[in-house]
């Protein structure tokens, strides 16, 4: 189909200095849990964003320097010359669609680890490792800082060579140049401290430095927080990061804008931030300088894309996750098939997998982080060789990607849901504040679907053993889900308890009665025990939330959401208790213990409601079995997971459907001589 028209904006050329990038699409950096060591891997998954249409692609963060090293987190580095082959094959990847290539130089200074490399670490000012270890940063004097300043320069040269067209100079996110600006961590006296001029010294000696390592056939850009959200204790979008973009506005070849100097600040859940939150931070840069634009906001509407661009408040399109949920989302409105464009819900399971230490994945894109390793393209997927019929019972995550990979492949596919709707576990959780943009799960397999003439749907369609046999199909796969326990059995409580007057967040999504005071039980740690306490606080009753771990919902940390998730559930008036166990209900209340200690006390309670484990439905498989009819479990009905581990499993059970399932292709260094 031809492109609508009214995008047309989106696909005109930018200069940036010397280069030129063909559209407006910026794939800003994000990490990919590769770095270093698995250069391969990185280089694919960047290619597959310059094949999608990004008209600029960026790596991860890439240390300059062994004083900035962020293990056991991957990053990429330039320390020497050794390092540039292997970046040369990204930049290789993206040139090969005609886009441009960006490296984001980086030194974490008191925020670097340095637990691989114990080189000590460094920071404007003394001051405790940010990392959180018992290690302190030393302050850097005169001599640190011209050191530093030589780093940048000759990673900006390596950069160069291995072929990169923009070279980053990287003062956001509380690392080392923006610990330099702010007034929150840099207490010097001295000629980089002080008055604002001062302490924008380094930054705009960076910018010079990059400036005059790479001649002019690099572009040099900025990546500046130009609020990090601590009110006039620091940098804000109308005090000094207005002030600092004033000083510096036509000194490198572009801006890349955005809040925080945490990174949970900039990467933002769609819980706790809307489509473009940024824009009343960054607007201003523009008008503020002749040099392009580009800042993040999760921006997946083409029409909102087009908006921000026509109102001036960047010249690219900023993104990273959006990016990762759909590569080819630029693509998709060039060909007029932005129907198409696999949208993020900004559930962040991207950012959790940076902050496990392990490799990109995302919830609706299961191909990501797979590219090299497995040879997966968002795309394309080979046709299966024979005309075979699949039957996929439950329609949920991953029995509607399953439906969608096996309708891709060519296979007769039928899918029997249960219920009225399609959904499965979305349709609930989804109704959880916040949560409303995870029914793009469902939404887009639908849709893509509808598209397929070989995928039949079946809504109100409960499947029996007897029915299952009669169809008779070549391939049965099962995704019906799973449900919550009853026996209080989670992470911390691995022995069954005697509950039964306890309600399950299933009995709350079908409506059963809830009376106060309620007191939620979180032994699973993810958003359901949060998000359910927030929920039923806003009905107005009054909710004490349980959990056995030190802060609700205690691995959104991982996703980057447990600060706003706590503050947010204090502000309600949820009442927390935590590192306490559940050890019994009964006559109006509930009867703790210390996870420590052991000491009990008791809570009252009109209900209790349990977020603890959950059981895989297994009731059709086991009349399968007895009747001796072979089936394949996918999603939580093989192991209770994540939605993106759910849609997983789907995919790569369709993808990898007749075919040897290897392991996975993994990077190793080449063997040297003794």
């Amino acid at each position: 189909m031809p492109r609508d028209p009214r995008y047309d904006i989106l696909f005109e050329p930018v200069r940036i200095g010397p280069v030129t990038a063909p559209n407006r699409f910026y794939q800003t950096p994000h990490a990919t849990g590769f770095g270093w060591q698995r250069p391969q891997s990185g280089a694919a998954l960047r290619g597959v964003k310059a094949e999608g249409g990004w008209g600029v692609v960026c790596t991860e963060y890439c240390s300059i320097h062994p004083s900035s090293d962020d293990s056991p987190y991957a990053f990429l580095t330039l320390w020497e010359d050794d390092d540039i082959a292997p970046l040369a094959l990204t930049a290789d990847a993206i040139h090969a669609h005609k886009s441009l290539a960006g490296i984001e130089l980086w030194h974490g200074g008191g925020h670097a680890s340095n637990r691989m490399t114990r080189v000590p670490g460094i920071a404007p000012d003394v001051q405790p490792a940010l990392y959180h270890l018992p290690a302190t940063a030393r302050a850097m004097d005169l001599a640190d800082i011209r050191a530093f300043r030589g780093w940048q320069r000759d990673a900006a040269k390596r950069a160069k060579r291995a072929g990169f067209d923009i070279v980053y100079v990287y003062a956001g996110h509380d690392y080392l140049p923006f610990q330099f600006l702010s007034r929150r961590t840099n207490h010097r006296g001295d000629a980089y401290g002080g008055s604002l001029e001062n302490r924008v010294r380094l930054l705009r000696e960076m910018i010079e430095d990059t400036k005059e390592a790479v001649g002019d056939t690099c572009a040099v850009a900025v990546r500046l927080a130009v609020d990090e959200l601590h009110g006039p204790e620091g940098i804000t979008s109308q005090g000094e990061g207005r002030e600092i973009i004033e000083m510096l506005a036509e000194l490198p070849d572009l801006w890349d804008v955005n809040v925080a100097g945490a990174l949970g600040n900039d990467s933002r859940s769609a819980r706790y931030s809307a489509e473009g939150f940024q824009e009343e931070n960054v607007a201003f840069v523009k008008r503020l300088t002749t040099k392009p634009v580009v800042s993040v906001g999760r921006f997946t509407s083409p029409d909102r894309m087009v908006s921000q661009i026509r109102r001036g408040v960047q010249d690219f399109i900023g993104a990273a996750r959006p990016s990762i949920a759909d590569p080819f989302l630029p693509a998709k409105i060039r060909d007029g098939r932005e129907d198409e464009i696999r949208e993020c819900i900004g559930c962040n399971i991207c950012r959790a997998a940076n902050n496990e230490g392990v490799g990109l994945r995302c919830t609706q894109n299961p191909t990501m982080g797979e590219e090299w390793r497995r040879g997966w393209h968002p795309e394309r997927i080979a046709v299966y060789p024979k005309r075979e019929k699949a039957l996929v019972i439950g329609g949920g995550p991953a029995g509607l990607e399953a439906a969608l990979t096996l309708g891709r492949r060519g296979l007769e596919v039928a899918l029997a849901e249960a219920g009225e709707v399609f959904g499965g576990r979305l349709l609930r959780e989804a109704t959880l504040p916040g949560l409303q943009t995870w029914m793009r799960v469902r939404d887009w397999r639908l849709h893509m679907i509808g598209k397929l003439p070989n995928v039949e749907l079946f809504a109100a369609s409960r499947m029996g053993a007897a029915d299952v046999a009669e169809f008779g199909a070549d391939h049965l796969v099962l995704a019906t889900g799973s449900t919550w326990r009853r026996d209080g059995v989670g992470v911390y409580a691995i022995r069954p308890l005697a509950l039964p007057g306890a309600l399950t967040p299933d009995d709350v999504f079908a409506g059963a009665k809830v009376e106060g005071p309620v007191v939620v039980y979180d032994d699973e740690h993810y958003f359901m025990g949060g998000a359910l306490a927030e929920k039923l606080a806003a009905a107005g009753h009054e909710v004490h939330y349980v959990t056995t771990a030190g802060v609700a919902s205690s691995w959104t940390v991982m996703t980057n959401e447990q600060d706003f998730l706590q503050a947010r559930l204090i502000e309600a008036g949820v009442r927390l208790h935590p590192l306490k166990a559940l050890k019994a209900q009964g006559n109006g209340e509930v009867h703790l213990a210390c996870v420590y200690t052991g000491r009990e006390e008791a809570l009252p309670c009109g209900t209790l409601i349990l977020c603890t484990g959950r059981l895989p439905e297994t009731a059709l498989l086991d009349d399968l079995t007895a009747q001796g009819i072979p089936a394949t479990r996918i999603g939580d009905c093989l192991a209770p997971s994540s939605i993106a581990d759910a849609v997983y499993s789907a995919h790569r059970y369709a993808r990898l459907l007749g075919e040897p399932d290897l392991p996975p292709r993994r990077e190793r260094a080449p063997l040297r001589s003794p």
